[in-house]
């Protein structure tokens, strides 16, 4: 009976960790799929699917979905997979007034209870904040230096007003700043990093270990770094992308079906960081990529360092042969400690 009401208190003083607990042995396999394009993913290769994108309203009190109408037809295809979670992704690079809504109590409750709204009238299983960045205005989006404080205040909100059952996860920057990550851990089911857009050519831009041509930062010192900052390894994701970063020769941002039609360039890869990539006639580097051989190296690191699973930007960069899709799926939910398919 004691202990009941400990528990009992401990819920009423806002201090019990509301996350959902992944079950042993449960991995994930998540992507992004936008409102501008047209595709419908395929549930047998993903567990969970992030529709990006909603935004903060012109209120700083609500939620604004682009193409409401897509997002029906993606829930629907629960019909086909029962198992199939799928969240909405509010933010966004450049999606703004999450400093102004996070700043205000009444907006941040308002804010919520449309969270809970949303989540019932389109029968999702949970949010996911893609807040880029808190404090920071890279974006071309206001901030303050409270929006940290603020955002584990909009976390604990949504939590409380959603409940246990829902999910609440959140996208994060490589280097795991912005986000006082001990203070939100206890809310949120899982975090997605993105693992991607680390650099440039000729710097590889989601490279898994540190090489002379990898960026600033790599997926395994990126894993450690959110470690460090409060997230326990089996509450990450490993962001893969489904597109190239590349010189003007190949497109800045290229999905993965276009870049393997480019012409005149020469496919290497980097035994170090273990990344893919082009070089042009003179031996310089123009587009660092992923490709089935990278991912599949990456699912085997994830596997092995026990974290939830990979999340990916975004389902329609991949080819008509779905080779990206596949290798994520058979990499994270390969059993076999020796295949890094």
């Amino acid at each position: 009976m004691k202990r009941i009401y400990i528990i009992l208190f401990a819920i009423f003083a806002g201090n019990l960790c509301f996350a959902q607990e992944a079950k042993e042995g449960q991995r994930v396999v998540l992507a992004y799929v936008t409102s501008w394009s047209d595709i419908i993913p395929d549930p047998e290769y993903v567990t969970h699917i992030n529709y990006a994108f909603g935004h903060v309203n012109s209120t700083f009190d609500g939620i604004r979905i682009d193409k409401e109408e897509r997002l029906k037809t993606i829930v629907g295809l629960k019909e086909r997979k029962a198992s199939l979670k799928v969240l909405l992704s509010i933010g966004g690079w450049g999606s703004g007034r999450f400093s102004e809504m996070a700043a205000n109590e009444a907006n941040r409750k308002a804010f919520a209870a449309d969270c809970k709204r949303v989540i019932d009238e389109f029968a999702l299983d949970g949010v996911d904040l893609d807040w880029e960045f808190p404090t920071s205005s890279m974006a071309k989006i206001s901030s303050s230096p409270d929006d940290t404080e603020n955002f584990t205040l909009l976390m604990r909100e949504i939590r409380s007003v959603t409940g246990a059952d829902k999910m609440l996860t959140l996208a994060s920057n490589a280097g795991a700043g912005y986000i006082d990550f001990k203070a939100v851990e206890p809310y949120v089911d899982f975090v997605n990093i993105m693992t991607y857009d680390i650099g440039s050519a000729p710097k590889h831009h989601a490279a898994l270990y540190r090489s002379e041509n990898s960026g600033w930062m790599n997926g395994d010192e990126s894993v450690d770094a959110h470690v460090k900052a409060g997230i326990p390894i089996n509450k990450l994701t490993l962001g893969m992308p489904f597109y190239g970063r590349g010189t003007v020769v190949t497109g800045n941002f290229n999905d993965y079906k276009n870049i393997i039609t480019l012409q005149g360039f020469t496919e290497k890869w980097d035994d170090v960081s273990k990344t893919p990539y082009l070089v042009n006639s003179k031996g310089d580097i123009v587009c660092s990529f992923e490709n089935a051989k990278s991912i599949g190296i990456k699912c085997k690191y994830l596997r092995d360092r026990g974290m939830l699973g990979a999340m990916y930007w975004d389902y329609d960069g991949d080819d008509e042969a779905e080779t990206l899709r596949k290798a994520v799926y058979e990499g994270v939910m390969s059993e076999s400690p020796d295949n890094p398919r």
